[in-house]
């Protein structure tokens, strides 16, 4: 069969799929995302039916899908709510940072991996998916929550996080030297803070210049320069997801709504690619071997994850329901998880399979934790809460029955 006829009936047969999970989820009211990741197995290395002509087309589309989801979620805020947010979240940031990382990074050292691994292990249990977090928020309806805020600080103080963590990480597992180290991690910083300085001083010039009253035009320019910020931040070192975000966070007012309505739909489209592909580049016999510490590991981080966001909300003033459900939609792994793991294996080749299938594990629970976690702490704290004795009121005689109890 010609090549082209493969890809696109494999295409044709990924998207038809795609489709009809969505709306089997759709019927039962649950997140689309683990049945997309549940083909990407049965579809990739080692699956039921590995796809032979589509592997490098669907992998660009993963790429384009991550990119979206992150553009979208910065149409959503101005640059000014952005560094107000980062002002007063960076002490939630560094919560973040010491309560995720440190499992990761004590786990490496208990399995005897070294410190580079457990820095690299770190970084796997601190990050959490801005792409799964951005599509569960989308699809539960949340992003107009009072705590999405809370929630979209920590992703973007992570995200603009891995400016500085990746160029170290690169820089011992290739053991350069200090200077050299030195100056990548400089041109990334230097990158963020341009862009984050164009965004804010000169956001309503770019708006303008992008701005059409032709719906076509207006999406060719909004995806054409989102494409070409993120792949010059990708070049410098520095997240195509940061990138994305940022351009997002440039356009306001009419032109973010209407780049808003435009891209929506071929987010969601992308962004399904996204967890196909991540399934696909999954074996699914490199599993079971490591399943059990993954598992241990998974259930340590998603209760830390749950801590970081109750925390974080609670110092924005949230109240008690959506403290949990912040918590709860942090806990979802993802990119940037198997990316420091791909860096790493050169090091370490069992940080792979590991990182894996803790990255599964917790893109699976993930939706669950967030929907779940603020009905089950709701339910756990009426259990807890014992009767309240309650006199009834006197009658007219002032004679009172007795006293009944009621749950607090």
């Amino acid at each position: 069969m010609h090549h082209t006829t493969a890809l696109l009936i494999e295409l044709g047969a990924i998207i038809l799929a795609l489709g009809l999970l969505g709306r089997l989820a759709g019927r039962v009211g649950f997140s689309p995302i683990p049945l997309y990741l549940l083909a990407g197995l049965a579809f990739g290395r080692g699956g039921i039916l590995p796809l032979q002509a589509s592997g490098e087309f669907v992998g660009t589309g993963a790429e384009i899908g991550v990119i979206l989801l992150l553009l979208l979620l910065g149409l959503e805020y101005s640059a000014a709510e952005l560094v107000t947010n980062l002002k007063t979240q960076y002490p939630s940031g560094a919560v973040d940072f010491v309560l995720n990382a440190a499992p990761g990074a004590a786990a490496a050292l208990l399995l005897g991996w070294g410190p580079v691994a457990a820095v690299a292990l770190g970084g796997v249990t601190w990050i959490s998916s801005s792409g799964v977090i951005a599509k569960v928020l989308g699809d539960l309806g949340r992003l107009g929550n009072r705590e999405t805020p809370v929630v979209l600080g920590i992703l973007v103080i992570e995200d603009l996080a891995m400016a500085v963590y990746l160029p170290i990480l690169t820089a011992l597992l290739a053991g350069v030297s200090l200077a050299g180290g030195a100056v990548t991690l400089l041109i990334s910083l230097g990158t963020v803070g341009s862009v984050l300085y164009v965004a804010l001083r000169h956001g309503r010039l770019i708006s303008r210049a992008v701005s059409s009253d032709n719906a076509e035009m207006l999406l060719l320019v909004v995806l054409g320069l989102t494409l070409l910020v993120a792949g010059i931040a990708q070049q410098l070192q520095v997240s195509a997801a940061v990138g994305a975000f940022l351009v997002g966070i440039a356009l306001s007012g009419e032109v973010a709504e209407g780049a808003a309505t435009l891209l929506t739909p071929l987010r969601d489209l992308f962004a399904a690619v996204f967890f196909v592909f991540f399934g696909l580049s999954t074996d699914p016999a490199d599993i079971p071997p490591v399943l059990l510490p993954a598992l241990l590991l998974a259930v340590a981080t998603a209760l830390t994850k749950i801590a970081t966001g109750w925390y974080a909300a609670r110092r924005a003033g949230i109240h008690a329901k959506g403290r949990w459900r912040a918590g709860g939609t942090l806990v979802a792994r993802g990119e940037f998880s198997i990316v420091i793991a791909g860096l790493a294996v050169g090091v370490e080749p069992r940080i792979g399979p590991l990182a894996t299938a803790y990255v599964l594990i917790l893109v699976v629970i993930g939706p669950l934790t967030a929907r779940c976690t603020e009905p089950l702490a709701d339910l756990l704290t009426r259990r807890a809460k014992p009767p309240v004795p309650v006199a009834p009121p006197a009658d007219a005689a002032g004679r009172r029955g007795p006293t009944v109890t009621v749950d607090a």
